[in-house]
């Protein structure tokens, strides 16, 4: 029987541009449903913007906008970025929708109805200027534990002390500045901890619908108890606020994490009134699968509350909730102030092979909730010895003798026993699929390219074309090698949707499916003229890749001015402003002529920090540089400075001074700068490292 799957992937929020981390999820979701589809089962694939809350209504009031714009704005973004990595969702919608407003409104009363909505009052934080009732990332003050200053309401950076934000000392409102004051309001809230709930998510659970360490934790969350102990889900807040009405409550909202994942339902409700499906047929099917692919941020929205949320209301729970970790470069989390971000607009917009990222993405996917590192050097290595080296040499090799020596046609195949080898590979590249076991699939796909290659290499068909005796042979061999090559691109099709397009053009067959893996070609079937499919990464578009362009905004370019013109590089953030006073420095130098004029909001964006120099090298190549190692209290970090005409390494291990620790990183063919060391310097020869008095220790703000 074929399946019917109705699949989605977390709803991103709309107050910014997709990141990578969104590329990543939608690539592991679209490879599954391709494959699904290969098979010939029935997918709707969905998403929609997550357009509520209130970071979107501030983040538009400030920009003096509506929230309606602001979502449209950032909605008219995604096209360029699904259609650009081949992500074939079905259709895109928006939670701020008629379709959202409806669904969430009734599964609400018949929550309700069932006695899972219950009221009780809040006390909470007012500001009495912004007219709004304040959530903890809107509110600083000073930590209850050690007194560190400008600490938000839940926690404090500095001691790591947890706490509520009515601990807080002298707090202030983030919005306006002014002192907030508690103030109680009705909340409403989902009752979780019901026993029918309870009841019902151990024996959801229970049925393999998640990974075990998925399901591991959620249980923790179901069986804790004291203050440990599942609790009520407050699902209101008070306007202003952009959201959902609650129906018969004046002035109050659904919480946003309420109507987001209904928006799964809403979009797929939108796309079946467009496709004349039946929404509510399709879901009470006892057939339909209804799957989620989500990050391992959100498990606990997505295996307490909307599984329970489903049932309770009467609509289908899901069956399988799959959950993924987080995408980190080169072992360090992604930031794109660290210079460890990949945007995937510029990754586009430089020309790199988007199938190239989606087949290291797959590569080094599997079934377990475990982070996936980016690496640029593996990325390189991996793309060019699989794909190129492998995959793309067999038909390279072979297609050109079978247009020019045998007009286009093939001969029936033999087939060898290479041949039947890589076909038997199908079934467990199958297997691998269907489990999200990516990695092992292409792992068994390139072994199978093995096999073809080594046939290719043993049978050498540039030899025998130099024998005209030898043409039926050299036709049979070209022949098995692209049959080899098609199994191949059917394997490789859900990783690799257009480059497997372009394989059926240059074969001249239809769009393949996993069936095609069980026939080979016919003796005389015409193929077209082979193009070259794909060419190799080339190290220089990596270095791109991590440069931001000089047309982005200041705050994130990474060019910063050259404030040593005897020793610094200019357009390198990693490079360090150089230096302090030395034996060699020249008596007083002219000051030169103050920069334009900043806001004190304009210098709080500069998070200086003291560094001790732990290390200090000489590069080799370098004419200018030196290789810093500089401690910051909470970790070290590598700094490429062009201080290397006046200091001597050995004389600055230990010294303190002074770094920019928030400036976007570069990679350069020395390796990754993380950071700027502050020096000054003149028109007249002279490069002086600024050095903190003492007593200031590694990691010390500067102010």
């Amino acid at each position: 029987m074929k399946r019917k799957l109705f699949v989605t992937t977390a709803l991103p929020y709309a107050n910014g541009s997709f990141h990578i981390g969104h590329i990543m999820e939608y690539i592991q979701a679209d490879i599954w449903v391709r494959f699904q589809r290969m098979q010939g089962n029935e997918v709707h694939f969905v998403c929609a913007d997550d357009a509520h809350g209130a970071p979107i209504m501030l983040k538009a009031e400030a920009e003096g906008i509506t929230p309606q714009q602001l979502v449209a704005r950032i909605g008219a973004e995604r096209k360029q970025y699904l259609d650009g990595f081949h992500i074939g969702f079905d259709n895109w919608h928006s939670t701020d929708s008629p379709e959202n407003t409806e669904l969430s409104q009734d599964i609400y009363r018949k929550l309700k109805a069932a006695g899972l909505i219950y009221t009780k009052p809040v006390e909470q934080f007012y500001d009495p200027v912004k007219g709004m009732f304040l959530a903890d990332r809107y509110i600083k003050g000073e930590c209850p534990k050690c007194g560190a200053k400008d600490q938000y309401g839940d926690a404090c950076e500095v001691c790591s002390s947890v706490y509520a934000p009515t601990d807080l000392v002298n707090p202030y409102s983030t919005l306006s500045g002014a002192k907030p004051v508690l103030k109680t309001s009705e909340h409403y809230f989902f009752r979780l901890s019901d026993a029918r709930c309870v009841e019902f998510l151990r024996e959801w659970m229970g049925d393999e619908r998640l990974q075990s360490q998925v399901a591991n934790k959620a249980k923790e969350w179901l069986d804790g108890e004291g203050d440990k102990a599942l609790g009520d889900w407050d699902i209101s807040r008070d306007a202003p606020y952009f959201g959902i009405p609650i129906p018969d409550a004046p002035d109050k909202y659904f919480y946003v994490w309420l109507d987001a994942p209904i928006g799964y339902l809403a979009s797929f409700k939108n796309y079946c009134a467009k496709k004349g499906i039946d929404f509510a047929g399709f879901l009470a099917d006892p057939n339909t699968e209804q799957i989620h692919f989500i990050g391992k941020d959100i498990i606990y929205f997505h295996t307490l509350f909307w599984p329970a949320m489903l049932k309770f209301a009467g609509y289908k729970v899901p069956d399988n909730v799959y959950v993924h970790g987080f995408i980190t470069v080169s072992g360090e989390k992604m930031s794109k102030s660290r210079g460890t971000g990949i945007s995937p607009l510029r990754y586009l917009e430089i020309g790199m092979n988007p199938e190239w990222l989606r087949y290291y993405i797959a590569a080094k996917l599997n079934s377990n909730v475990e982070d996936l590192d980016f690496n640029p050097d593996d990325f390189i290595a991996r793309v060019n010895s699989d794909l190129v080296g492998k995959y793309i040499n067999i038909a390279s090799r072979c297609a050109g003798f079978i247009g020019k020596r045998f007009g286009g046609r093939l001969r029936a195949p033999a087939p060898t026993a290479e041949l039947r080898e890589i076909q038997l590979r199908a079934g467990l590249v199958r297997e691998y699929y269907e489990a999200r076991e990516y990695g092992k699939a292409l792992r068994e796909v390139m072994l199978a390219a093995d096999v073809a290659n080594q046939y290719v290499d043993l049978q050498k068909p540039w030899e025998l074309a130099k024998h005209s005796t030898r043409a039926d042979y050299l036709h049979e061999v070209c022949s098995e090698a692209l049959n080899m090559f098609r199994l191949l691109t059917v394997y490789l099709k859900p990783v690799l949707p257009a480059l497997a397009a372009e394989v059926e053009r240059f074969l001249d067959i239809a769009p393949m499916q996993w069936a095609d893996a069980e026939s080979f070609l016919p003796a005389n079937h015409a193929i077209q003229e082979y193009r070259h499919l794909m060419t190799r990464v080339d190290e220089k578009q990596l270095d791109a890749l991590f440069e931001i362009p000089e047309s982005a905004p200041a705050k994130e370019r990474k060019k910063v001015s050259d404030t040593s013109k005897a020793g610094s590089q200019s357009h390198s953030p990693a490079i360090s402003a150089p230096s302090t006073p030395h034996p060699a420095s020249p008596g007083h130098q002219a000051p030169t002529a103050a920069a334009a004029t900043i806001l004190i909001d304009d210098f709080a964006k500069i998070d200086l920090r003291v560094a001790k120099i732990v290390k200090a090298e000489q590069v080799e190549g370098a004419d200018k540089l030196l290789k810093l190692t500089l401690d910051i209290g909470s970790e070290q970090r590598t700094v490429f400075a062009g201080i290397k005409s006046a200091y001597d390494p050995a004389t600055l291990e230990g010294r303190l001074t002074v770094m920019v620790a928030n400036l976007a990183p570069r990679k350069m063919k020395f390796g990754l700068s993380q950071g700027m060391i502050l020096a000054a310097s003149g028109e007249a020869p002279g490069i002086y490292l600024l050095a903190p008095d003492s007593g200031a220790q590694p990691g010390m703000k500067v102010k």
